[in-house]
Order: structure tokens, then C-alpha cells, then sequence
């Protein structure tokens, strides 16, 4: 199948290594993000933050992880995994709440909005069309990455009560698990854009479709439910995320 993908063709085992992606507009907006984030930066662990945000961008978009996901849906599924789990929470917890302080709506509001974007690109029709161009490459990235930027904007502000930020953590581990258990449990392989492209990594479509439900179900869990403990502690310590007491 011929796609049009950012990161570029299937790459083979013997050449991945090889598949670096240093786009010129991509690296320039990764380092003004950094440098944006640093510059809002008010502590050690605001700045420690902006460095780890700095390392999931460059594994998720510069590394051969980027060729890898052409040819693999568990390595797209790892990568957005990256963005949603990692990345966006590394953001906002990089940012001062004084500065991202803001009239907080509905908090259901931010979970259905992402939950629906992450099952729509991760079903087969919006997923081929996320890899025929470029653009919507990005507009699936984009989505995703913001989407879980508002979402985990709602579960570290300061103003989000412990109870509606658990919810939060506990309702989207509960429907990514979902999402990973029909990717798991599907009798056959639903992503036209692996059909050709993972023999070569010794999988068959249906085992990387597997293994990419397994990655969703379980693995990309842990992070939320290690912040649903970090939030339950912080509410016995009198605390919260950013080290001060509650208002």
C-alpha cells in the first residue's frame, strides 16, 4: 500500500538504526517548546520536567522510533502512548500553576473529549487516513497531544478536588483498557497500513494488533494508576502535585 506517511516508508531491521528524523522545521519547534518551558520554569522540579518532555519528544519524533511505527502498529501504539502518558503530564507539571491557572469546566468534559479522539484515530478507517499525507499525520498527533494536555491539565490543577482527579485517572485507564482489549481480542487484523509491513519485524498483522492491545490494555495503565496513588498521598500529606498546600 503506497501511504504518504511524515515519517516515512517501512523501514527494514537492517536499516533502522539508520532512520533518524531530523527534520529541520520539527527540531525547531521541539527546541522552541523546550525553551518556552524553561523559560516559565520557576523550581528544579519544573525544570526537571521540561528536560523530560524534551526526551519524549526527541524518542517519539526523532529516533527511529518514528521509521519503526510505519511498519509496526504496536510501535504507533507505543509513540502515542509516549505522547499521552508521558508527554502531556511532563508539560503541565513543567508549567507554574500560576500560569496555567484558568476557570475550570466540567471535569468530564476533558476526558470525553479525549477519549474520543484516542478511539477515533485508533480505529481502522481514521487511522489509514491519519497516514495518507503529512497533514494528517500532524492532525492526529495534534489531537492526541492536546487533548491529553487539557485532560491532565484537569487532573494536576491545584483547583481539581481529589476526588474528581482519581476519577479522572481511574476513567481513562478503564477506557484505554477497553480499547486495548478489542484491539486484543479481534479475531482478525483491522489495519490495512500493517498488512505488508511486519513480517519483516517477525509479526504477523494480527500478533503486532495483539501486541499493540496488550501495550494499551496494561502497560500504558500503570502510568495513571501510579498518579491516582501519588493523589490519594498528597491529599494524606495535606499536599498537592506541585508541593503546596492545598487552597
Amino acid at each position: 500500500m503506497n501511504l504518504d506517511i511524515y515519517c516515512g516508508p517501512a523501514p527494514s531491521p537492517e536499516t533502522l538504526w539508520l532512520d533518524w528524523n531530523f527534520d529541520p522545521p520539527l527540531l525547531a519547534i521541539i527546541a522552541a517548546i523546550f525553551v518556552l518551558l524553561m523559560t516559565y520554569a520557576d523550581n528544579r522540579r519544573q525544570a526537571l520536567a521540561s528536560f523530560g518532555a524534551l526526551l519524549v519528544m526527541l524518542v517519539a519524533f526523532v529516533s527511529p522510533l518514528c521509521a519503526l511505527a510505519s511498519a509496526l502498529l504496536s510501535a504507533r501504539v507505543f509513540h502515542h502512548i509516549l505522547l499521552v502518558t508521558f508527554l502531556a503530564p511532563l508539560v503541565i507539571l513543567a508549567i507554574p500553576p500560576r500560569v496555567r491557572e484558568r476557570q475550570l469546566l466540567p471535569a468530564q468534559l476533558s476526558f470525553l473529549v479525549h477519549t474520543i479522539v484516542l478511539w477515533f484515530w485508533h480505529a481502522p478507517s481514521p487511522y489509514l487516513f491519519a497516514l495518507s499525507s503529512p497533514p494528517a499525520y500532524w492532525l492526529m498527533q495534534l489531537t492526541l497531544i492536546g487533548s491529553a494536555l487539557w485532560l491532565w491539565a484537569d487532573i494536576l490543577s491545584p483547583r481539581r478536588s481529589a476526588g474528581a482527579a482519581i476519577a479522572l485517572l481511574l476513567g481513562t485507564t478503564i477506557q484505554m483498557g477497553m480499547l486495548g482489549a478489542l484491539l486484543t481480542f479481534s479475531r482478525e487484523p483491522l489495519f490495512a497500513a500493517h498488512m505488508d509491513t511486519t513480517h519483516a519485524f517477525g509479526l504477523s498483522p494480527l500478533a503486532d494488533q495483539q501486541l499493540s492491545g496488550l501495550m494499551m490494555w496494561v502497560p500504558a495503565a500503570l502510568p495513571y494508576l501510579f498518579a491516582a496513588l501519588l493523589r490519594l498521598r498528597s491529599v494524606f500529606a495535606g499536599r498537592n502535585y506541585d508541593g503546596e498546600a492545598p487552597r
